[in-house]
């Protein structure tokens, strides 16, 4: 359950043009529609394809993702510790490990239902955090809060929060205690690690 809860966070977002011209909420709103719609449809992703599923995520998520900030808060005052080279390895390596996780999980959609709380937001406001919950027979609903800031390109998601806790923050500990032993470097090299050992394991699986 989880696993899909954070999946379905990297799969609201979509590439149409049209969508920058939305509000935040209503942005989460009609693609997570759209995205469920092709879940639902797509019997290759709920068996497990993991081809159709990177391609998914990777069409619908990119774009309205600032992976750029979402790095630099999981990383907090180490990031000025890192060169320009070192950020931007880290940006791709972290962005990867983000996507690799959790697409997978989408082939475990149940028929969940998502509510969207009111957006309280005054107008102008370039910081806002859009509230759903997501709910399930037999489980207790989880919250999934987004933090979103308005930037030129349109709305983007710089964090997300499940069920209280914040992606980025989830990550910061474990970030920190690397490049205590080892450096940027050795982050780096760990991010890149486990990218590779779940792309194999993808590849496995898939045969």
């Amino acid at each position: 359950m989880m696993e899909f809860l954070v999946a379905l966070c990297f799969s609201f977002f979509a590439t149409a043009a049209s969508a920058q011209d939305l509000a935040p909420d209503a942005l989460v709103k009609k693609i997570s529609d759209e995205v469920i719609s092709i879940v639902k449809q797509d019997k290759d992703i709920q068996s497990g394809n993991q081809k159709k599923i990177n391609d998914l995520v990777d069409a619908k998520v990119l774009p309205y993702f600032n992976f750029s900030r979402m790095t630099a808060l999981a990383m907090g005052r180490n990031w000025t510790k890192a060169n320009a080279s070192q950020q931007k390895r880290l940006i791709g390596e972290f962005r990867n490990l983000l996507v690799r996780t959790y697409s997978s999980a989408l082939a475990t959609y149940k028929n969940q239902v998502i509510e969207f709380q009111p957006l309280r937001a005054a107008a102008g406001d370039a910081d806002v955090t859009v509230k759903t919950q997501v709910k399930q027979a037999g489980i207790a609903p989880v919250s999934i809060d987004y933090s979103m800031e308005k930037t030129p390109a349109g709305w983007k998601v710089y964090d997300v929060v499940v069920g209280g806790v914040s992606l980025v923050t989830n990550y910061r500990e474990t970030f920190n205690s690397e490049i205590r032993d080892g450096g940027v470097d050795s982050l780096i090299k760990s991010l890149a690690s486990k990218n590779r050992a779940l792309e194999t394991r993808a590849s496995l699986e898939s045969k």
